[in-house]
């Protein structure tokens, strides 16, 4: 019976496939009491499923939330508070399917407020909440300093926005090289 479904799957075109990443999380460093988020996605068929782990276990904990999207095969893992030194780790990815799994791994750090070396990345003006009317142009300003300029990531859902994708409804003007993060929810239309 497998081989009549492997030969028709093979007669149709359909070629299952090992995960593959398409976005892999980066190692971060993150201040006690804030915030991180770890983005993951993969694709391969049959379509895999994301998870996280740390020291070989699943993430749990009231602090840790795992976000899915796309039926699993893409994944945001965030933390908030984050709490020094019980957060620090290296967090694993893992896409599963029936052809199997592949991970990679991003580390975290955490520094305390006060321990803050000069020039780390702050967020001088975080975005405002507005009302705009359908069909209409909203701006929405966010400010960041450290040194190097940081570089302003803006999200919607929990996902970061790729204004290149956008068919021009999303411009974002340049900024410097590290990352400070500016993460604001517009509504899903």
């Amino acid at each position: 019976m497998q081989a009549v479904i492997g030969l028709l799957l093979m007669l149709l075109g359909v070629s299952h496939a090992l995960p593959e990443f398409t976005k892999v999380p980066v190692n971060q460093i993150g201040v006690s009491g804030g915030v991180i988020s770890f983005v993951c996605q993969a694709t391969g068929n049959p379509k895999p499923r994301v998870s996280w782990m740390k020291k070989g276990k699943k993430t749990q904990n009231q602090r840790v939330e795992v976000i899915e999207f796309d039926e699993g095969a893409t994944s945001v893992l965030r933390i908030q508070p984050l709490r020094a030194p019980r957060d620090e780790s290296i967090y694993e990815c893992v896409a599963e399917n029936n052809e199997g799994n592949v991970s990679v791994s991003a580390n975290l750090s955490i520094i305390r407020e006060d321990l803050l070396p000069p020039g780390f990345p702050t967020i001088d003006m975080g975005p405002q909440l507005k009302v705009v009317e359908h069909n209409r142009t909203a701006t929405m300003l966010c400010a960041a300093s450290g040194n190097p300029d940081p570089e302003i990531t803006w999200y919607k859902d929990f996902l970061p926005i790729d204004p290149s994708a956008s068919n021009g409804r999303i411009k974002q003007l340049p900024s410097g090289t590290a990352q400070a993060l500016c993460s604001y929810i517009f509504p899903s239309h």
